[in-house]
């Protein structure tokens, strides 16, 4: 957390920030964890006052600001990172205010209660070298039905933890895959190469169909209420989770299941054995 669809959602909440001027730049002091940042926040302020905002871009978990020197501005929200345009959950985390004029918001704030995120300013040949196709694959809601099997369909490793591998498919993470492989009655153990072609193909339909549908709903905000849209607002696709962190429950999709928790590549993965039967 937060995945595609939660990223997608800060993307999309920053946009009235497009055509703005960057007035100014602050670092406030905080006694937390620092996140990494290229440059030094002492170089920021030079490298951005006075650059206007172009667009709001999205590349697999990361936003990007661009600007009209062709910079971005790249931030990995990671574990607990949140991009707003509102008054943040606390002041305490916020990490970088970019103030703005001639806008349709007055800043965009980077917070961040673990300090997990990152912060770069890199040209575009820099996030072609470090964003590219040599680093991640194509994004997950992108790739077509064919290009996905060809991905995954020989991999001698299981479904689960292969759709969390970025360099295969960006975007999906440990929850939303979870969602995934139920809705295409897949266990989470089954070899990749076990999994016939149409299976795949259906695997990235309902894929595409579980991000979209998280990202009209603004993401999940789970328990710990971390993840915030751009306003500051919770998510609401936690409300149509049928496995993701509801281990014990009965198993909405059969009646007759009872949701199972197991650890895969040391995350948690939630299944329903009675749905998604190994083979």
């Amino acid at each position: 957390m937060p995945e595609l669809p939660e990223v997608e959602t800060m993307r999309r909440g920053l946009f009235p920030a497009i055509g703005g001027r960057i007035a100014k730049v602050e670092f406030p002091r905080n006694r937390y964890r620092p996140i990494a940042m290229s440059p030094e926040a002492n170089r920021w302020p030079a490298s951005l006052q006075g650059r206007s905002i172009l667009a709001i871009d999205r590349i697999a978990k990361r936003v990007l600001i661009r600007l009209d020197n062709e910079d971005r501005i790249v931030l990995q929200p990671k574990m607990a990172g949140l991009t707003l345009i509102a008054d943040p959950p606390t002041l305490e985390h916020v990490r970088i205010v970019i103030h703005l004029e001639n806008a349709n918001c007055c800043q965009i704030i980077y917070w961040d209660r673990r300090g997990l995120g990152t912060a770069h300013i890199w040209s575009a040949d820099q996030c072609d070298e470090l964003l590219g196709p040599a680093v991640l694959g194509p994004d997950a809601l992108a790739i077509s039905a064919d290009a996905f099997h060809a991905k995954f369909g020989k991999l001698n490793r299981p479904v689960k933890p292969a759709l969390l591998d970025q360099r295969l498919v960006a975007g999906v993470g440990n929850l939303y895959a979870s969602e995934i492989l139920h809705r295409a009655a897949i266990d989470p153990r089954t070899n990749c190469s076990r999994i016939s072609k149409p299976k795949w193909q259906r695997i990235c339909l309902l894929m595409q169909q579980v991000l979209l549908q998280a990202i009209d709903n603004e993401g999940s905000t789970l328990s710990d209420g971390t993840y915030r849209n751009a306003i500051n607002g919770e998510g609401g696709f936690q409300h149509f989770h049928l496995v993701y962190a509801r281990e014990g429950q009965p198993c909405s999709s059969c009646s007759t299941g009872t949701i199972k928790r197991i650890v895969q590549a040391q995350r948690s993965t939630f299944f329903c054995p009675q749905c998604q039967k190994r083979t």
